[in-house]
């Protein structure tokens, strides 16, 4: 599990095990409230809250300004390589997004997700060189732009609908009980 919030309560999941909506806010809540009321001065792991297993888990956490980035990881890995690889990934974030911030956070949700999945993965590390993170990342985004992005992804499927060669477009799917009405597609183009 790794999440990051801000100073306030406001929290947002870059990666999460996945657990039932209502876990997942008991344990922000716990992992919030065990991070903040430590003082500045101390060190940046300690045991997992009792939602997370405990001390079969370590919270290991670095503080940025006005967030915190905060990992749950097995007790056997190394704090010292977890602090690392929050630092590579927090500097990868600040390339990427020019001085990163808790609004990045929120609105580029879908590029801190493939850059975290750039530096991790299936909970093992991919990658810790930092200039190869970012390259692969800038190349994501070529790749993107010369596919015109998201933004054009509703006209490419309305143009691959008109281009299936039907005789006639249908109005209504029906699959079962389930009565789908076909949109007018002219109204698209």
């Amino acid at each position: 599990m790794e999440c990051s919030f801000s100073a306030s309560p406001l929290s947002h999941f870059i990666h999460f095990i996945p657990q039932p909506e209502e876990i997942q806010q008991q344990i922000v809540r716990e992992t919030f409230h065990l991070v903040l009321k430590r003082d500045d001065n101390i060190c940046n792991f300690l045991e997992g809250g009792s939602l997370i297993g405990g001390s079969d888990y370590k919270l290991i956490y670095r503080h940025y300004a006005t967030l915190y980035f905060v990992f749950c990881v097995d007790s056997s890995e190394s704090e010292l390589g977890i602090l690392d690889l929050i630092q590579v990934f927090v500097e990868t974030l600040d390339k990427c997004f020019e001085n990163v911030c808790e609004l990045d956070l929120i609105f580029h949700m879908d590029k801190v997700h493939y850059i975290l999945q750039e530096v991790v993965m299936g909970g093992m590390v991919l990658e810790t060189n930092m200039n190869e993170i970012v390259a692969q990342i800038e190349a994501q985004n070529r790749l993107e732009k010369s596919e015109g992005g998201l933004s054009a992804a509703p006209a490419r499927a309305v143009s691959a609908v008109k281009n299936i060669n039907l005789p006639e477009i249908p109005r209504n799917i029906n699959i079962g009980d389930l009565n789908i009405k076909v949109p007018n597609l002219s109204q698209f183009v």
